[in-house]
């Protein structure tokens, strides 16, 4: 009965760490030819493969590690149980070194990782010095010194990479990086002592003051011009250095309100969030890829400097004796040495056709060959293809709790406290964001950037929610009190009024009524998804509260039926219900439920002209994501960008662009001032 444990023992004590190498190196490849995928695709299985590969590849690199460690220390307690093989064994260490390095493509899964960087130095010191102490104790008969020390050499290079890039992805290193030098201004104490021993001479002085040019333009530009794929990664590329101080909550001045504001005003919609989601990007791999190392003066070095250790260390193994080596070792070895150099060639490749490659070529003076480069980069990601996954995630109330039926299975997940983990999963679905939306919402903000007056004019825009959009349309009278009540009130409250609207009404429609009903719809079901999903990116309130009230008073008035409605069917339930009374006065205030107020919303719609009414609906929702974008902090946008990108981070982009916003403190620029004597 002891026969076969003992045989698995021994085939698991001989295949363990070959077994533990070739997993390290698969999850490499995994990591290196998926790690950017999370930025263009919404994908819960995509995200749980790269998360899982993204742990495993330190912890079998580490474990891998501890096993040529113990290896090494039993081989060592008696001389002759060393063998040749075991020094073949340990020429792998290096290679661990390598694989804890990462690919190019993913350095962070999280922005929590960046802040982690100290650990990760320290642990590159750890495994160095294990790695080092693993290959030592086959010196000095080993003939492996030459192409160990070349893997050496690469192995630190990649993990000192990784180090860096986390160091500089950090917040703390990202905002020191971007931070100006103080200003103290024009020398005011010295002016004001010239000007009073003026006065005391008995001078006749008067301050004359000449300011910057204004803030504002005198008049813009707003013909619509087209523009090349390459001016638009050009221009995305240089708004980025200027426009990455969002992400760590760094002010912007009128300079750069006014070069942002003079080309995106120029554009069409459609180029408008080309040209963002080209820009979002370049933030996406500054923060979760090595290009913060890779694109600089040092980068090419470190990638064709490692590209070459590699390459030597294969040749000169090519040409070691391996006498005294197992045949399955050494067809490991040339795995693990081809494995490096592919990846390596990969990375290579990477470094060289990409966007920054191009536009570093082009600054050198060399168009040509950026143009080259652009071509080949263009083949493989073509124009038109997102950067993004240009989807927005959908989640419906009455729809949920129609759905929400008790069940053992439902039971069985509350027990296990993850019932609302699932719900948020199995009841969110994705649309694709149109171009109708794309520029809908670009001509509301670009109406209000040209129709703002001053500064004040465009920080007030970023505070509308609502309350503009009902004013110009001449219903804040009647539906006021449903923008400024809470904002998540405010959602939920339009929300469900959207939905009474949209299945009350008939499909035979005209085309502009369609377009804004659609509009309505999914901004309405997208906004109701942050609410329940990503309360983090919107304001501070009781939404998740309110959210659970509104569903259990709906799903106790959707279960006073025989059988359970349709969506159409439940809408009209519940516009059937008198509404005369508000529901505050009959349940009072301890049920935070929104349900019968958005009825009474409902029917106040309801009585507008439909085509009207939808564009109301549409311009009310489109100002309420808009609130939502700009008083999202720029941590938290910023992480969204390693899940696929979110319709609400491109949005606040685009009014930082457009000049609306409270990010531009620096409204005038120095006033040089000058004393003058009369005569």
């Amino acid at each position: 009965m002891q026969v076969f444990p003992y045989r698995w023992r021994l085939i698991w004590n001989d295949w363990d760490l070959r077994s533990f190498i070739l997993i390290s190196l698969s999850l490499q490849i995994i990591l290196i030819f998926s790690g950017s995928l999370r930025k263009r695709v919404v994908s819960s299985w995509i995200s749980l493969i790269l998360w899982s590969a993204y742990l495993l590849a330190d912890w079998v690199a580490t474990f891998a590690l501890g096993i040529l460690s113990n290896t090494q220390t039993d081989s060592g307690c008696t001389s002759s149980s060393h063998t040749q093989n075991d020094d073949l064994l340990a020429f792998w260490s290096p290679f661990l070194l390598l694989h804890l390095g990462g690919p190019d493509t993913i350095t962070a899964f999280s922005l929590e990782d960046n802040e982690l960087w100290l650990r990760h130095l320290l642990g590159l010191v750890f495994q160095v010095a294990v790695a080092f102490y693993v290959f030592v104790g086959s010196l000095p008969q080993t003939r492996l010194k030459s192409p160990a020390a070349m893997m050496f050499l690469a192995g630190i290079l990649k993990y000192g990479e990784r180090s860096w890039s986390l160091m500089c992805a950090s917040m703390d290193c990202l905002r020191n990086s971007m931070v100006t030098p103080p200003d103290p201004g024009p020398n005011y104490a010295k002016f004001m002592e010239d000007y009073a021993a003026m006065s005391a001479a008995g001078l006749r002085t008067e301050i004359e003051m000449k300011k910057e040019p204004e803030s504002r333009p005198r008049s813009l530009d707003t013909l619509v011009e087209e523009i090349r794929t390459v001016t638009m990664v050009t221009k995305a590329h240089q708004f980025f250095h200027t426009f990455k101080r969002l992400i760590v909550d760094l002010i912007l001045s009128f300079h750069d309100r006014n070069e942002s504001q003079s080309f995106f005003l120029k554009r069409s919609p459609i180029q408008a969030f080309k040209v963002i989601e080209i820009e979002l990007s370049f933030v996406y791999e500054m923060l979760y890829t090595k290009s913060t190392v890779l694109h600089t003066v040092a980068g090419p070095v470190l990638r064709f400097t490692s590209f070459f250790f590699i390459l030597t260390a294969l040749l000169l193994f090519l040409f070691t004796e391996k006498h005294g080596y197992k045949e399955i070792d050494i067809i490991i070895t040339y795995t693990l040495l081809a494995g490096a150099l592919a990846l390596e060639i990969y990375s290579v490749g990477l470094l060289i056709f990409s966007d920054w490659a191009s536009l570093r070529l082009k600054d050198l003076g060399y168009p040509r060959l950026s143009n080259m480069v652009s071509a080949i980069n263009s083949f493989f990601r073509p124009p038109n293809k997102p950067r993004w996954s240009n989807s927005m995630a959908q989640h419906n109330l009455i729809s949920f709790c129609l759905q929400h039926r008790p069940s053992p299975f439902n039971r069985f997940l509350h027990f296990l406290t993850v019932k609302e983990a699932w719900d948020r999963y199995w009841h969110t679905s994705y649309c694709p964001v149109t171009d109708e939306l794309k520029e809908f919402v670009f001509e509301d903000l670009k109406n209000k950037s040209i129709g703002a007056d001053d500064s004040k004019g465009y920080k007030r825009f970023s505070t509308c929610r609502g309350r503009w959009a009902l004013q110009q349309k001449g219903h804040l009278k009647e539906l006021g009190w449903s923008v400024e009540v809470e904002f998540d009130e405010s959602i939920l409250l339009w929300h469900i009024a959207t939905d009474l609207c949209f299945y009350s009404d008939d499909t035979n429609q005209s085309t502009d009524t369609l377009s804004h009903r659609r509009i309505s719809k999914r901004a309405s079901d997208y906004m109701l998804y942050l609410l329940v999903v990503r309360p983090f990116m919107l304001t501070a309130g009781i939404g998740q509260i309110r959210y659970g009230d509104t569903c259990a008073e709906a799903k106790n008035f959707f279960s006073r039926g025989v059988e359970t409605p349709d969506l159409e069917q439940a809408c009209e339930m519940l516009l059937c219900v008198e509404t005369k009374v508000p529901p505050v006065q009959v349940k009072g205030d301890r049920s935070k439920s929104v349900l019968f107020d958005a009825c009474m919303l409902a029917k106040d719609l309801l009585e507008v002209e439909e085509q009207r009414r939808w564009k109301l609906v549409s311009a009310v929702w489109v100002e309420m994501l808009c609130y939502a974008a700009s008083n999202c902090r720029g941590y938290f946008h910023a992480k969204q960008l390693s899940a696929g990108g979110e319709l609400l981070t491109m949005v606040w982009f685009l009014m930082a662009h457009l000049g609306i916003g409270e990010q531009y403190r620096i409204e005038e620029g120095h006033a040089r001032a000058k004393l003058t004597i009369e005569k």
